[in-house]
């Protein structure tokens, strides 16, 4: 089985340990780690996939603590580097009755911000290995030639390239800066993850179908737009197909969509498939198994101790299944 690579941040999720409360009137937090790249590895190796983090993280306690939380689930540290130059990142996060959540963050710069492209290595790459990446770290640092280093490298080696723009406005001062930057990377993109709300931001474009067809004018070769609850639809050759989500009571949504871009990944590889050549059937499991993942991890607080393993996935289909039979 090839391997997926995630690059990008990894932090410390600081979660309210109070829901409805506006994050200045929390008293009290849990702590998670967290950082989309990071969780992705993670729903990807508790799936039972190879995966590997590139990131830098501080010579602190949050970097000791994030490397560990990694290899307690199984994926590849060796291509994290550690500084002394900045910190690990923080986030702070308050949650909503519904498990929504507002952000703050604390990354002036932090340590991932800090990762050079010379660190970037073509030959951690093989002919069918996935990249993945997300535009946190698109940032005017160090860390945007890294990605642009490991990119072209998985194109060189005949790899995938998995984007989601995952949108944090609050890192950006400039938001006309950051959706020329997205649309910049969006190029570079075999699969393409959004969810819909991040849509017109993207796009600049209100009307759905207009922008679904903006984005595929990309050449991108499979479009997935995530909609919360209500499930995800895949463009891909001049097809849609779409799959509900599973109604749950969700706890806290940290991670939802980095669970189900992991857990799309790993199916693309697990089954050998060739996004070239996919069958509608084929796309509807992923999808469907990729939604229950998402609705399995806002079940729990925090993000990578909420993933869900293969059985726990397979069970909650069949459970679902059968109530509907």
């Amino acid at each position: 089985m090839a391997k997926i690579f995630t690059i990008g941040e990894a932090l410390i999720d600081f979660i309210s340990e109070q829901s409805g409360v506006e994050l200045k009137g929390v008293n009290s937090f849990q702590k998670a780690p967290g950082g989309a790249p990071a969780n992705v590895a993670a729903a990807v190796s508790i799936l039972g996939g190879r995966s590997y983090f590139i990131s830098k993280l501080g010579k602190d306690a949050f970097g000791d603590f994030l490397i560990e939380t990694l290899k307690n689930v199984g994926v590849g540290t060796e291509y994290i580097f550690r500084t002394n130059k900045a910190n690990t990142a923080l986030a702070f996060v308050s949650l909503k009755e519904d498990g929504e959540r507002d952000f703050s963050f604390y990354r002036n710069p932090s340590a991932d911000m800090l990762l050079e492209e010379n660190e970037i290595c073509r030959n951690w790459f093989k002919e069918g290995d996935i990249l993945h990446f997300c535009s946190v770290s698109l940032i005017d640092a160090p860390v945007r030639k890294a990605h642009i280093a490991a990119i072209e490298a998985v194109k060189k080696a005949g790899g995938l390239i998995s984007f989601d723009p995952n949108i944090r406005l609050p890192l950006w001062k400039n938001h006309a800066e950051y959706k020329s930057i997205i649309r910049e990377f969006i190029k570079y993109a075999d699969v393409l993850k959004v969810s819909e709300d991040e849509l017109e931001f993207i796009t600049g474009i209100n009307d759905e179908e207009k922008a679904i067809q903006w984005l595929l004018s990309f050449g991108i070769k499979v479009l997935l737009i995530t909609r919360g609850s209500s499930g995800a639809s895949a463009y891909f050759s001049g097809c849609e197909v779409s799959a509900e989500g599973f109604k749950v009571k969700a706890v806290d949504t940290t991670g939802a969509g980095d669970s189900f871009i992991g857990a799309f990944l790993f199916k693309i590889l697990s089954k050998d498939i060739d996004i070239n050549n996919i069958s509608c059937k084929d796309i509807k499991n992923i999808l469907e198994f990729s939604n229950a993942v998402a609705a399995l991890t806002t079940m729990n607080k925090g993000a990578i101790s909420a993933l869900p393993s293969l059985r726990t996935v397979e069970d909650f289909i069949n459970s679902r299944k059968s109530c509907h039979n």
